[in-house]
């Protein structure tokens, strides 16, 4: 039995959507008729002023107080007018007709100098005032003013039968749509998954062959699907059955033939525990002889196993020694990496953020551009000037974030390919001269800070295949030396890269103007944990590792030649094509 139907709960749902939305647009329009019948009013209120004011001006001029009062009830009269006041030149009133408010407390005791609209106040009233002014002889002079008042009763009065309207209309699509929906659903839901649950709440599980569901539609719809899908489930749930039962008589056939192997083998097992007697009693004749020469052999076996228990005990030793250098050595090199791609993290968090900066600064004042653009459409204010002051607004911001997000975008993309390639020892195609330029971009927030340049001489179409993160952390690590070492109390520097294509082989010389090293510091360079910075942080790493990604990683050699204030430069060499990667250390 069902709890909720289906159909009834999605048709609530429905029902819900469109009664929220019909009520929700219904008082938007009884909104909306207000609105505009209030403004009708004012418009209404501001034409009285070209009837009435030239007849009000002539009687107070001609200080005819009583035609002033019946001007005013005769406007008064007028059905939406609420209230009227009258004043003379010194503020006094002369007629204050109907409802009204304080007009000492609006005006104090000035005249009205240009017409005005009186606000929705409290009381529901609202109006407009303007200023009485007879011209003699060429002259304009002000006689007084006049305030004519309104108020929301009168607008509700206007707009009573639209709003009846509205809500009839309202109700009758309503109950109408009501009345359809319930038809729908019945039909095309409620009594098709009825019967097509009948039919299968009928259905034994153990005659099921032949079976089949219909729902009685000719329509290819969810139902209809869902009938076939039945089907075919009670057509393989029938197939199953009759393998079932065959496999069931093959596997009785099978077993009686496992019985007669049974019975064969047992014979056989029985043959074999007859031979094998014969030799147990012939392996304890060899036994007997075999224990004698165990005597002789047990003193020099065991002078051996003292011996070898020695030598176990230091090769242990010596292989834990192996392992703790070893795992010291890979901590190390993994500090210098990630140290290296901190710092590059560093810099290119701080290079992305001026691009994406701007980007946002752009966005948000083409925002509220187009919030203005927007106001003024919907106020029916908008201009061909303005709209045309948007697009060349529009145009500008969306140039500036095209040309910071595509600064940006390549920021990351290289600093993406260097973080990954450094992670990583897996060969790859490169654009040797290409790559290397990625390499220098990735370290710009290091040399952006100072007058250093950097130089590449390499040939366009030069492809490498090997691992690229070596290439990646070699010339970062001999570009950091540089700018840290060479550079050191050096304002304006210069590297040189020159790079050929030697067949096989790619020749790279990496020259810098630095301060050089000394004789005795060149024989230490490529030595780990050797640095003339140790106080400040430096690890001795840099040139170590990059000795073993020349030769190791990409079986090449590296040589250094160096005068102390004549700069530093490298010789490497190593092959174009390698087939796989080799670690940094062996």
């Amino acid at each position: 039995m069902l709890q909720k139907s289906l159909s009834k709960k999605l048709l609530t749902n429905v029902l819900s959507v469109y009664f929220l939305l019909t009520f929700v647009v219904t008082c938007g329009q009884v909104v909306a008729e207000y609105v505009n019948t209030k403004d009708y009013i004012r418009n209404e209120l501001t034409m009285l002023q070209k009837t009435f004011s030239r007849s009000l001006t002539r009687a107070i001029w001609e200080l005819n107080t009583k035609q002033t009062v019946t001007t005013a009830e005769g406007l008064l009269a007028i059905p939406m007018i609420e209230g009227i006041i009258v004043r003379d030149d010194s503020g006094e009133i002369i007629s204050q007709l109907g409802r009204s408010l304080d007009i000492h407390e609006l005006y104090s005791q000035q005249l009205v100098q240009e017409e005005a609209i009186i606000e929705d106040t409290p009381s529901g009233l609202f109006g407009y005032t303007f200023p009485l002014i007879f011209e003699f002889s060429g002259r304009a002079t002000q006689v007084g003013d006049v305030t004519l008042f309104s108020s929301r009763d009168v607008v509700f009065s206007r707009i009573m039968i639209s709003i009846y309207f509205l809500i009839g209309n309202a109700m009758i699509k309503t109950t109408f749509l009501i009345i359809l929906f319930l038809i729908a659903f019945r039909r095309l839901l409620t009594e098709p998954l009825t019967d097509l649950t009948d039919q299968i709440e009928e259905i034994e599980l153990d005659d099921i062959d032949g079976k089949k569901i219909d729902i009685g539609t000719t329509e290819r719809n969810e139902l209809k699907v869902m009938e076939e899908a039945f089907n075919k489930l009670i057509d393989k749930v029938s197939g199953y059955r009759k393998q079932l039962n065959q496999t069931q008589k093959e596997l009785i056939i099978s077993n009686e033939k496992l019985d007669q192997h049974n019975l064969q083998l047992e014979q056989e097992v029985a043959r074999k525990t007859s031979n094998l007697s014969q030799a147990m009693m012939d392996l304890q004749q060899q036994k007997y002889e075999l224990e004698k020469q165990k005597l002789t052999l047990t003193e020099e076996v065991d002078l051996r196993s003292q011996t070898e228990q020695e030598l176990l005990t230091k090769q242990k030793e010596l292989e834990r020694y192996v392992d703790e250098l070893n795992m010291a050595q890979e901590r190390l090199v993994g500090s210098e990496k990630m140290a290296a791609l901190g710092g590059l993290v560093a810099g290119i968090t701080h290079d992305i953020n001026t691009p994406v900066g701007i980007g946002v600064t752009a966005t948000s004042f083409l925002q509220e551009r187009l919030n203005k653009l927007e106001a003024a459409y919907t106020q029916k204010t908008l201009s061909p000037k303005a709209l045309e002051e948007f697009i060349n607004e529009a145009k500008q911001s969306t140039s500036l974030l095209t040309t910071n997000l595509d600064r940006a975008s390549e920021l990351v993309a290289s600093f993406k390919q260097i973080a990954v390639d450094q992670a990583s020892e897996a060969v790859r195609k490169i654009n040797f001269k290409e790559y290397l330029s990625e390499v220098v971009r990735s370290l710009h927030p290091k040399i952006k800070k100072t007058k250093h340049t950097i130089d590449i001489d390499c040939p366009d179409d030069l492809i490498l295949n090997l691992p690229a993160g070596a290439i990646s952390q070699i010339f970062t690590n001999l570009i950091m030396n540089s700018l840290i070492h060479g550079f050191d109390g050096i304002d304006k520097g210069a590297i040189d890269i020159s790079i050929t294509d030697d067949h096989d082989d790619v020749k790279i010389v990496y020259k810098d103007n630095g301060r050089g090293v000394s004789s005795g510091q060149l024989e230490k360079l490529f030595d780990p944990f050797f640095t003339t910075k140790r106080d400040q942080g430096g690890s001795g790493l840099g040139t170590h590792i990059t000795l073993n990604l020349v030769k190791q990683t990409l079986n090449g050699d590296i040589e250094v030649s160096s005068e102390e204030g004549e700069g530093l430069t490298y010789f490497i060499r190593f092959p174009k094509n390698m087939q796989a990667p080799m670690g940094i250390f062996s």
